[in-house]
Formats: C-alpha cells, sequence, structure tokens
C-alpha cells in the first residue's frame, strides 16, 4: 500500500476550501508564528485575509512580522483599515519599521496612517538612522529603572510596563537619560530585600554601541560578550534604544549571505532564490559575468605574446589550465579564510605582516608538496603514457617550478587583498575568489613563461 504524506499546508488548503473555519482557526493557534507565515506563502492571495482573520490578534501580529515581504504587502492590501491598525498596534517598533523598509511608498503611507502617532514617531526617529547601522535595526522599547528605585517598585514596574517591552531579561537604568547601569531580572527576584536600591545591585561594567555603529559590529559584540540585547547610546551616551538577539541574528544572516553572493560573483538580492525570477537572477549575475570576462582579456593577452614561444614547444600549452586553476584555488583558499578573520573580528589591518608570513611559510610547503607531484605527473603520465615526447625532464621542471611559485604568488594576493579592501573601506568579500583568480591567473601565465623562456630557451 502506498504510503501519503500529508502535510499541514496541504490539510488548511482542504479546510479552506471546504469552509471549515472553526477548525483551521483551532489548528492554526497551536502553530508557531514562523510555520504559520510559512503556510501564508502557499495560500493563494485572495483567501490571506480570510486566514488572515482566524488569528486571534497577538498571534495575527506575530505570524505577519515573520512573513516575507510579498506576502505582507499583499495581506495589507486585503484588509481593513481596523485590522491593519490592530496589526500596528500589537507590532514592535523594530519590526515596524523592518516592514515599512520593504514596502512600496503607497503601502508605507496606509501603515503610518494607522500607527498611533507615539509609534510613528519612533519609526520615522529609526529610519533616519544610516542603513546597517545600530540606530536602523535597534527597538526603542526597553525596560527603563532607576538607580534610587527599591527592587519591589522595579518588580512592580516590569509587571506593569513589560508586555509592551521586546525583553525583560535585561533592565536598563538611566539617570537623566544617561545609561548609568543594567541589571537582571534575576538580580532583582534574588535581592535579599525588596527595599535594597536599584543602583547598590546594578552592573556599571557597560558594554554598549553607538547609534552609528555597523550591524556587523553590533552582532559580533553580542556575540563575543554573549549578550541577550546590548544599549544603543547617542553621541552624548544618551541610551536611544537596544539591539536584541534576534536581530542580531538576523544581521548574521543577512551579512553572511551577502558574502557568500559577493565571493559568488553576484551583487546581493534581497529575495529568496525560489522568490527571484530568471530576470532577477540575471540582473544580479550579469555585472560580474561581464566584469570577469572583460578581465579575463588579459590573460588572453598574455598568451597571445608569447604565441611564438608555445609554437616552439607545444606541449607548454597543455599545462596552462592546470597551473591556473592550482593558482586561482590556492589563492581562494587564502582569501576566504582571511574574509572570514575580518568578519568574525580576528584581523586587523595592523595584523598584515603576521598574515603574509604565515601564508609565505604555508605556501612554501603547499608549493614544494603539490611541485614535486606534479613533477612526477607529468612523467609519468604526459611522457610515459602518453608517449609525448616532447615533454623532457627539463619541461618537467619547468613546471613543477612554475607550479610552485604561483602557489607562492597566490597565496600573498589572496590574503593581502582583502585586507587592503578592508582598510580602504571596501567590502573585503569584493576580492574573494573571482576577482583574486583572475588576477592569479594573469600571474601564472607571467611566471610560467618567464621561467619557460629561461630555462627552456625559447
Amino acid at each position: 500500500m502506498a504510503e501519503h504524506s500529508v502535510t499541514v499546508e496541504n490539510t488548511l488548503q482542504a479546510l479552506l476550501s471546504e469552509k471549515k473555519y472553526t477548525t483551521i482557526r483551532d489548528i492554526l493557534v497551536t502553530m508557531n508564528p514562523a510555520d504559520i507565515a510559512a503556510v501564508f506563502s502557499g495560500v493563494e492571495p485572495e483567501k490571506q485575509p480570510l486566514l488572515f482573520r482566524l488569528l486571534p490578534k497577538e498571534l495575527a501580529a506575530e505570524s505577519f512580522v515573520e512573513m516575507e515581504s510579498e506576502d505582507q504587502e499583499q495581506l495589507i492590501r486585503g484588509i481593513s483599515d481596523k485590522e491593519l491598525r490592530q496589526v500596528m498596534d500589537e507590532l514592535y517598533v523594530d519590526d515596524a519599521v523592518d516592514i515599512v523598509e520593504e514596502m512600496p511608498a503607497n503601502v508605507v503611507q496606509r501603515i503610518l496612517a494607522q500607527a498611533d502617532p507615539e509609534m510613528r514617531k519612533e519609526i520615522n526617529e529609526i529610519l533616519q538612522y544610516p542603513e546597517d547601522s545600530a540606530g536602523s535595526v535597534m527597538t526603542t522599547e526597553y525596560v527603563k529603572l532607576t538607580p534610587d528605585m527599591t527592587v519591589g517598585d522595579a518588580i512592580l514596574r516590569i509587571r506593569r510596563t513589560g508586555v509592551d517591552k521586546e525583553t525583560i531579561y535585561t533592565c536598563y537604568v538611566l539617570k537623566n537619560r544617561l545609561l548609568v547601569g543594567t541589571v537582571s531580572v534575576k538580580s532583582l527576584l534574588l535581592a535579599p530585600s525588596d527595599l535594597q536600591t536599584i543602583d547598590s545591585i546594578m552592573d556599571t561594567n557597560l558594554i554598549t554601541v553607538s547609534t552609528h555603529t555597523d550591524q556587523e559590529e553590533v552582532a559580533q559584540m553580542m556575540s563575543k560578550y554573549n549578550l541577550l540585547a546590548i544599549p544603543v547610546v547617542d553621541g552624548d551616551n544618551r541610551m536611544v534604544g537596544i539591539v536584541t538577539f534576534d536581530d542580531a541574528m538576523d544581521v548574521v544572516e543577512e551579512e553572511t549571505t551577502e558574502d557568500m553572493e559577493i565571493m559568488a560573483g553576484m551583487t546581493p538580492s534581497d529575495k529568496t532564490y525560489l522568490k527571484s525570477s530568471p530576470l532577477d537572477l540575471f540582473i544580479h549575475r550579469i555585472p560580474w559575468l561581464s566584469l570577469l570576462m572583460i578581465s579575463a582579456t588579459f590573460t588572453g593577452i598574455i598568451i597571445s605574446q608569447f604565441e611564438k614561444k608555445l609554437e616552439a614547444l607545444t606541449c607548454l600549452a597543455a599545462f596552462i589550465p592546470m597551473l591556473m586553476d592550482t593558482g586561482g584555488n590556492s589563492g581562494s583558499q587564502s582569501s576566504v579564510t582571511v574574509i572570514r578573520a575580518l568578519s568574525l573580528g580576528e584581523l586587523e589591518f595592523k595584523d598584515l605582516g603576521k598574515v603574509i608570513w604565515k601564508e609565505v611559510r604555508t605556501a612554501v610547503i603547499c608549493g614544494l608538496v603539490l611541485s614535486v607531484l606534479c613533477f612526477g605527473k607529468v612523467m609519468l603520465i604526459d611522457r610515459l603514457l602518453m608517449h609525448n615526447e616532447d615533454v623532457s625532464l627539463m619541461v618537467a621542471v619547468v613546471v613543477g617550478l612554475t607550479l610552485a611559485v604561483t602557489v607562492l604568488c597566490a597565496k600573498l594576493v589572496g590574503c593581502t587583498l582583502p585586507m587592503l579592501a578592508k582598510k580602504l573601506g571596501f567590502d573585503p568579500a569584493v576580492m574573494a575568489s573571482p576577482f583574486i583568480t583572475t588576477i592569479v591567473d594573469a600571474l601564472s601565465l607571467l611566471v610560467y613563461f618567464g621561467i619557460a623562456t629561461t630555462l627552456l630557451k625559447l
């Protein structure tokens, strides 16, 4: 008997067609908001508002935040102003900002019109911060305490206001809007007395970021210090918000995806693969493909310059792909290692000397091993097994020596270019595999023909 796998999405689709709304609601309220958002992606646009209206108000808002921007836009267009206002009332400010940034202008106007004046003001303030800065990803909803407040009063304030805050696990102690300390809920609950003042138990060893700190650096700091949230202060050390761990995770995913796309020779895209049309993929891929095609012209020029020497000993041409591929791979290994270290904050430009020295030693070891293997391969396969009389002992020496020098050059290029890019304010990933490979290809040809001309007297 064949086995059938019935998914929740298929079940809900069937129930929708049968108009069994009570059953649908009973299923949805047991699901995680992220899973509900996935269900909406598979539902026809005209049925999304109906499905959305079956959700309890709070769950509806949580699910809305998890949806893809296309589904959010479609849903906003399908629900009433009253329903949109209810959603906005349940959203945290940072989530509302993320949604506003993704929507077209006419949808944004409608969203802001349904937000209460206080939220609208906070959204506009956050939108003024530079893109990819701590200010652009922070939330202004956090628990504020004062140094002279008692533990009992602090716990009472958390009970009264905590429901509207994004996190209550860490509370922030302010004096005249200046951040003077932090205190955890654990410290409050375990305090010896409810009459103890906050300033006697708060932590004054503060770790903060400014509103203009790059979001990637914020995520790195939170990972380094194991923080659930990090306070954001302005130039006068006045606290303006916090960046929470879930937002930091989104930043890490976004930055990693961007680096991977750039390193693969593509301009970054905000859309997922399945949401991207062939035209979208074309637009993001063709600039790099065009640039690399044009840059490859240099390798063609080099080969054409040594064309007559290749005619004198045609067997040399057979080894060009191997030398270029090995050099490109060697450069990519170094660049990826260095880019990752730069992204994690393990390296700075002042470490360039240490990096070069380490890569030189690595290149010498790799180059020697590869050159010996290459020499054996040329003599055994190309000369003996393939009976190529043009492949002499000296040709094998030239190819092996070229391989060793190429690996050294490739490692140096691969480790230095990303660090130079970082120093000059560019994304190190731009100097990754495709670009470095093109440079190494040209260098490997110059080295190859230079050694061949010298040793083979071409």
